[in-house]
């Protein structure tokens, strides 16, 4: 497998990983570079992804006026949303994914439908995707969702900066309108960072997917509730 760009920490990191980092995405059927495994695989590299929520969750939790579920509620709905957002959102283009164990699901937007290039305004023929994970998003109420925008490198870094920031921000308004709990939402651009390469059988690697929006939906406990309720 040959990469001509640097993905996260570097093709020679990658190299060690091997196939490892590849899974099947499930709505297209060709191999993936998994980001949350080369994460893993680099001892936390995707800190954004592997780690807590957009500036913490207590003031978060308490403002958005979640409830938490328990434990073995909290792992069923889960499941239950995971398959849901996988089966909504077959053959669209989206990638689901859990991160960790049941720490998170990311929903990434696919690269080029959803945005144009230098653009942060949603295409139109992207809005029934995005109703189906806004109600999917409205049916289970008990996590915080983190919108991260990204670009690719087309244009100064600095407007790709900005540029990310728009799109993320365009995401989450778009489900605040559809419903969700702008309170349970935060959003954060990463400009040029973190490409993202698609592979299909035989390893060709098609162009980086990098003009996307990823949502990362934290689930919510009733340990975590407590938890911010005591740390107010």
């Amino acid at each position: 497998m040959t990469i001509s760009r640097i993905l996260l920490s570097g093709t020679a990191a990658l190299a060690l990983l091997g196939t490892s980092a590849c899974v099947t995405d499930p709505n297209t059927g060709e191999k993936k570079i998994s980001r949350t495994a080369i994460g893993t695989g680099l001892g936390g590299t995707l800190g954004y992804l592997l780690g807590g929520a957009i500036g913490g969750d207590t003031g978060r939790i308490i403002g958005a006026g979640i409830g938490g579920s328990a434990g073995a509620v909290l792992g069923k709905q889960y499941d239950d949303q995971i398959k849901e957002l996988k089966e909504q959102t077959a053959g669209s283009g989206v990638d689901v994914e859990e991160v960790g164990n049941q720490d998170a699901i990311l929903v990434r937007l696919p690269d080029g439908v959803t945005f144009a290039t230098g653009s942060a305004a949603i295409n139109p023929g992207f809005s029934d995707t995005l109703n189906s994970v806004a109600e999917t998003l409205v049916r289970y109420p008990n996590s915080l969702i983190d919108v991260y925008g990204f670009t690719d490198t087309t244009g100064a870094p600095a407007t790709n900066q900005r540029l990310s920031e728009q799109r993320a921000q365009a995401v989450a308004d778009y489900l605040s309108a559809r419903g969700v709990a702008r309170a349970r939402m935060a959003t954060r651009g990463y400009g040029e960072q973190y490409d993202y390469l698609r592979v299909k059988t035989g390893d060709n690697i098609n162009e980086p997917l990098n003009r996307r929006v990823e949502i990362k939906i934290i689930p919510v406990s009733q340990d975590d509730v407590n938890a911010a309720r005591n740390n107010r």
